[in-house]
């Protein structure tokens, strides 16, 4: 995995000065350089310049970024950010057509399979990635993600600019780049965050290419073209065939995702969903005489203080124990104490350059970095909830018929201490609902289905649109602020297409949810893991972290000129710091409850005041 970012301007030439374009670029490739450490490298032309920063999973040596390659007199560069796990199959064909590889990475596949059938070529792609690919002779640049999403790729364009980047900090290196914040980017991060809009770069005119889709850019302005997206389709296979198909489909993605020239670990939190792709990537490793490493994560104190919940009923700890008397893996147990933990909910601001997921994504910043000083490749357990319909507003009435987000439907539970005036003024309930009635009106539905079908199917929709891809963000940002590459198994997109489609009686059986995916992994785990309840990510439950939130927050309560001071009713948010935070009641998914809004609120401040941001 890598960071990309570069610029394009086809009414300037850089080559007249090229000395201060190259320093920019160079600023741009150092401020995510944490995406990659072990190498880097720019590319300058007339009209476009591109940066990168490589960390090394295929081939170590050769793949040097930007890739440049001349073919019949025209020449194409490359930056790209991804793994392909398909380039087995797309090599013979560029090789028996004439193309000569001088590396065996990834990145010359793709470059080679662009020159060669063209820009729709992505669809042949399967894998996760961004990637920019410039076509000097005549000078178009293409930008390119995944199609799901699990990498980012922000822009900006500005009249016959375009700059981009993996994350918004390399566009703000461009000198006519500035960091600012409009209503609808307040509203974005008060009403909806830590979602974001699809395409929605919260920054005023920051906007990220949308998942799959590619956008080409040249004399005829910037073009956005889509290549992927859920289609519905009856479902004919039986539960039988169903339950093979997905079988294979994961397996067959865990193999895939298992290529690597440097060792690959995976994410063991004991829940069924890592404990799958666990399982799957041990047998690999075993075959090749050799063992998997696993992590799992936990917080200091919860031995005592964990309280049981409808969204948490229990711990994760003695099912990793199950697991590792089934696997035979090299664990490492690690935890984060509360004090770590409100250090680094400003990391994680750093990380992903605007408020998120406050504890959740700050103790996965400190998981990642501890196991990058081991592994540069980790496989995960992510997107198995949103796909086989894992989350309670799936299955249970009250959240699935909620008139809006079913993870954040209630707007008052997260604007509790805001003034009176910034919720009526900002119209945050409309904005949120405005959103969630646009994402329904482009649900792809089926006209024989009944209401409760089209619910159903909205809801599997609006998840994968919206909530898979907050967690993705999530998972990138933390694990790349260590140069830690995270896959993905469960987000193949053959697996999502199939999975969309199948009725929801074959995924939620009997009162249990993810029974079709239970049914197809049936093999691979031990009965006590593979008929546990669904149990989210670990959250501390130490009350000396919601102490230190309430005193990090009333320092800035305290502070006239703070940036969220215009936006907060003090003697609301006073009486809120002095009640019992109700743990078991989330504004937002599952976890985030009455500390992680003090929490969000602290990121929000701290985000204002890094990028100088104002009202």
């Amino acid at each position: 995995m890598c960071g990309i970012a570069g610029f394009c301007n086809l009414k300037k030439s850089f080559e007249k000065e090229y000395p201060y374009w190259e320093d920019i670029l160079e600023h741009m490739h150092e401020s995510i350089a944490h995406r990659g450490g072990d190498a880097s490298g720019t590319y300058l032309r007339s009209h476009a310049g591109l940066a990168h920063a490589r960390l090394s999973i295929r081939d170590i040596h050769g793949g040097i970024q930007p890739m440049v390659r001349s073919i019949a007199g025209r020449e194409y560069a490359i930056v790209y950010n991804g793994e392909i796990y398909n380039t087995d199959e797309l090599t013979p064909e560029l090789k028996a057509s004439g193309f000569r590889f001088e590396t065996t990475s990834d990145t010359e596949v793709i470059l080679y399979a662009f020159i060669h059938f063209g820009p729709a070529f992505v669809t042949k792609l399967n894998g996760i990635f961004a990637f920019a690919i410039w076509d000097n002779s005549r000078d178009e640049l293409f930008l390119y993600r995944d199609r799901v999403g699990v990498k980012p790729l922000f822009y900006t364009q500005q009249e016959n600019q375009l700059v981009f980047g993996s994350e918004p900090k390399a566009l703000f290196c461009h000198p006519d780049v500035t960091p600012k914040l409009d209503i609808d980017g307040l509203r974005e991060v008060l009403s909806i965050g830590p979602a974001r809009t699809m395409g929605c770069g919260v920054f005023t005119g920051m906007k990220e290419v949308l998942p799959g889709h590619f956008m080409m850019f040249g004399k005829h302005g910037l073009r956005d073209l889509t290549y992927w997206d859920l289609v519905s389709r009856p479902h004919y296979d039986s539960y039988l065939r169903t339950v093979e198909k997905v079988s294979f489909l994961l397996r067959d993605a865990v193999k895939r995702q298992m290529v690597s020239d440097v060792p690959v670990c995976t994410f063991l939190s004991g829940g069924i969903d890592s404990s799958i792709v666990t399982a799957l990537a041990a047998n690999f490793m075993k075959e090749h005489g050799e063992i998997l490493n696993t992590f799992s994560f936990d917080f200091k104190g919860n031995d005592l203080y964990f309280a049981s919940n409808s969204f948490q009923p229990e711990r994760d700890l003695p099912y990793v124990k199950i697991m590792l008397k089934t696997c035979e893996t090299r664990h490492t147990y690690l935890e984060c104490d509360e004090n770590r933990l409100v250090d680094l909910l400003y990391a994680a601001v750093d990380a992903k350059d605007m408020p998120g997921m406050t504890d959740v994504d700050a103790s996965l910043l400190y998981f990642c970095s501890e196991v990058k000083k081991q592994n540069k490749v980790a496989l995960t357990g992510e997107c198995a909830d949103e796909i086989f319909g894992g989350y309670p507003w799936f299955y249970r009435k009250e959240l699935m018929e909620r008139d809006g987000f079913p993870w954040s439907a209630d707007i008052s539970a997260r604007t509790v201490f805001l003034a009176d005036d910034v919720i009526r003024d900002l119209n945050l309930a409309d904005y949120s609902h405005e959103r969630y009635l646009d994402s329904l009106s482009q649900a792809p539905l089926l006209p024989e289905e009944n209401r409760e079908q089209t619910k159903r199917r909205q809801i599997a929709y609006l998840n994968i649109k919206w909530f898979m891809q907050t967690l993705l963000d999530r998972m990138d940002r933390t694990s790349m602020y260590s140069g830690l590459e995270a896959r993905v198994p469960f987000a193949d997109h053959r697996i999502i297409e199939y999975v969309f489609n199948v009725p929801w009686e074959m995924k939620y059986q009997k009162g249990v949810e993810k029974a079709l995916l239970r049914d197809a992994t049936a093999d691979l785990l031990p009965d006590a893991l593979l008929h546990r309840k669904k149990s989210p990510y670990p959250k501390t439950y130490h009350p000396g972290y919601e102490k230190l939130l309430v005193d990090r927050l009333g320092e800035i309560l305290a502070t006239p000129n703070a940036p969220i001071a215009p936006l907060i009713d003090r003697r609301k948010a006073t009486e809120f710091m002095a009640a019992h935070k109700e743990l078991g009641k989330p504004w937002f998914g599952q976890l985030m409850a009455g500390p992680q809004l003090m929490a969000y609120f602290i990121q929000i401040n701290y985000w204002m005041e890094k990028y100088h941001l104002t009202l």
